[in-house]
């Protein structure tokens, strides 16, 4: 495949803190990949690079000649007074077209991500609904080059899974910054890592995210065996070096030389390999009451929808409920009502007498962005008070991977990740019978998520849990508590596959329903005498030549992935043609069906 994007040695530090250096790699046409790493290791940093909004400290990124970039932030904003269709329009393009074909194109692609309502404010949509409308921007420029950071954070596991449908259809190449394990392993075919321990600072392997992980381990292992080995002989140099050997023989001297070059090599990747992890550990108070909080028949309803109808259950100690649903479904709503903040319209929450619940807020309210890291982790003092312990606020800090130099940053210069894990710090420090966490794993790398997991499984009391990290859902959760937006209904199910199998049926009863309309809503003849008789019949047949066409795409991208084409060059760049024709013959079916559209409702 044709190289897209190539960069060498790319350096980047801010003050005092490197956070890569000698960064080599390129993204050729068609790449899919998925870029992961710690906390703090640049990776955000790195998209700015290569989309130019960031400059490296060395080092040179070259993109070939015409090759259109398009950048998803990972925390995009948009002008809350301006509608969709206003913020589409504004899109700069990199190509012309004329005004209607420019209409038809933000009209398909508005309609592809899903937005039913070209005319609503941008301010009224959720997190979820903004980043769907950042990604359809930079679908509008129909980039050669995509590149996403943190594209799963604030949707829900539907958007998600319109996501992960885009990205394995689409026709240009792309990486994505992602934490969330399920969304790497159905779309990446190439997986990096950032991370200083590997040499050069990344490690790359044209595999899935599995198969990334076995040949990660497979690395780590050699590079230890080589690590150790290198030990034994560095020390029988030392020691033949404090037995006073003498620089006087040419052997002698090509021995200490050797010698210094051996104790740098494992100086170095001493220093790479250490490994730290955030100390993560949920206090319980051991409470035995077997009721924590009773929820009988709560009705709520927002903004004149019904969220839940006559809901009950109850929360006891050991139960893990995750929490499932479209976004505005009512599952942070649910999750207020447990906590006493909001009340029901009907129905009662009961918690049981002197009940200790800590809540994690999905959008940090909590959180002030001019309080110090200092104290915010240890508002009292110098210290804080963990399991009957004083810990000095510095010891407390670099149990959450904070230097004793971040001590008195404001917490607004710190990343996502750094916010999320504070705000774990202060949950660590109250003793709780019921965990309420909206959202966690936003911004969290992947060892950390580990960590949260393995001590939310060991949490005695009982946990709530929303997050769209789907592999975090299977492994910590009991069972599934599936919330629907449409009609106030909630049922429980016993794993995310069994809510996913629910939701493609509702799905295919309804794409049956508006099937079923189509022809209802073609049949007004008034409507056909704004086309002329030519125009009327190709508006008669075009709904099932775009059928027919995007079947023929879907054929042609199959054989373009099959094992024989891609050991095969000349029949690869054959059937990469074919795609390439079929995808434009359905774009211009899609433009035709949009202004013979616009004629009948002008």
């Amino acid at each position: 495949m044709p190289l897209l994007l190539s960069c060498q040695e790319l350096e980047k530090s801010y003050g005092s803190t490197s956070l890569f250096k000698d960064l080599s790699f390129g993204i050729s046409d068609q790449d899919r990949i998925g870029l992961i790493g710690p906390n703090g290791s640049g990776k955000s940093t790195l998209l700015q690079i290569l989309d130019g909004v960031t400059t490296p400290d060395n080092g040179t990124v070259s993109v070939r000649k015409m090759v259109r970039v398009g950048y998803v932030a990972q925390d995009e904003s948009c002008p809350a007074d301006r509608t969709i269709q206003q913020i589409m329009e504004e899109t700069p393009l990199n190509e012309s077209l004329t005004a209607m074909e420019f209409a038809a194109r933000i009209s398909t692609t508005l309609g592809r991500a899903g937005f039913q309502n070209a005319e609503a404010e941008a301010g009224s949509l959720s997190g979820g609904w903004k980043k769907r409308l950042a990604i359809a921007r930079e679908l509008l420029k129909k980039p050669d080059l995509l590149l996403l950071d943190e594209p799963t954070n604030h949707l829900d596991v539907e958007a998600i899974f319109w996501l992960e449908k885009l990205l394995n259809t689409a026709q240009f190449a792309w990486l994505a910054v992602s934490h969330d394990r399920y969304f790497l392993e159905n779309t990446a075919e190439s997986m990096m890592e950032i991370d200083r321990a590997y040499p050069g600072g990344l490690f790359t392997v044209k595999a899935s995210y599995s198969e990334f992980l076995i040949k990660k381990d497979e690395f780590l292992a050699a590079q230890s065996k080589y690590q150790e080995a290198l030990g034994n002989k560095v020390r029988r140099e030392v020691e033949w070096l404090r037995r006073g050997a003498k620089a006087r023989t040419t052997k002698s001297k090509a021995r200490i030389d050797t010698a210094g070059q051996m104790i740098e090599e494992l100086n170095e990747m001493s220093a790479r390999t250490v490994k730290r992890t955030t100390q993560i550990d949920f206090a319980g108070t051991d409470r035995q009451t077997k009721r924590l909080v009773d929820v009988a028949a709560i009705s709520k309803s927002l903004g004149g929808r019904e969220l839940f109808r006559d809901f009950s259950f109850v929360l006891s100690p050991g139960a893990r409920i995750g929490l499932l649903g479209a976004n505005g479904s009512g599952k942070t709503t649910l999750l207020k009502l447990l906590n006493g903040e909001v009340l029901p319209d009907s129905g009662n929450v009961r918690r049981a007498d002197g009940v200790k619940i800590v809540y994690f807020d999905q959008g940090r309210e909590h959180l002030d962005g001019e309080m110090t890291l200092r104290k915010a982790l240890a508002s009292h003092g110098d210290s804080v008070i963990f399991r009957d312990r004083s810990v000095h606020v510095t010891a407390w800090a670099n149990r959450f991977l904070f230097r004793a130099e971040q001590l008195d940053l404001p917490l607004s210069r710190l990343s996502g990740g750094e916010q999320a894990r504070v705000l774990i710090a202060r949950m660590m420090l109250e003793p709780a019978d019921v965990l309420l966490l909206d959202e966690p794993t936003n911004d969290l790398d992947i060892r950390t998520l580990e960590v949260l997991e393995e001590s939310l499984m060991d949490f005695p009391g009982a946990l709530v849990l929303v997050t769209h990290d789907r592999y975090m859902l299977e492994r910590v959760s009991t069972v599934i508590l599936g919330l629907n937006a449409q009609g106030g209904g909630a049922a429980i199910f016993a794993d995310c596959s069994q809510w996913e199998r629910e939701q493609e049926l509702r799905r295919g009863e309804q794409e049956n329903k508006k099937r079923s309309a189509v022809p209802r809503q073609q049949q007004p003849t008034a409507a056909k005498k704004k086309l002329s008789y030519i125009e009327s019949r190709e508006w008669e047949q075009i709904e099932q030549k775009i059928a027919e066409a995007e079947q023929r795409l879907q054929v042609t991208q199959q054989e373009l992935h099959h094992p024989e084409t891609v050991t095969d060059s000349t029949r690869l760049l054959e059937c990469y043609k074919k795609v390439n024709e079929a995808q434009k013959i359905v774009d211009d079916l899609f433009v035709r069906w949009e202004v013979l559209s616009s004629k009948l409702e002008s």
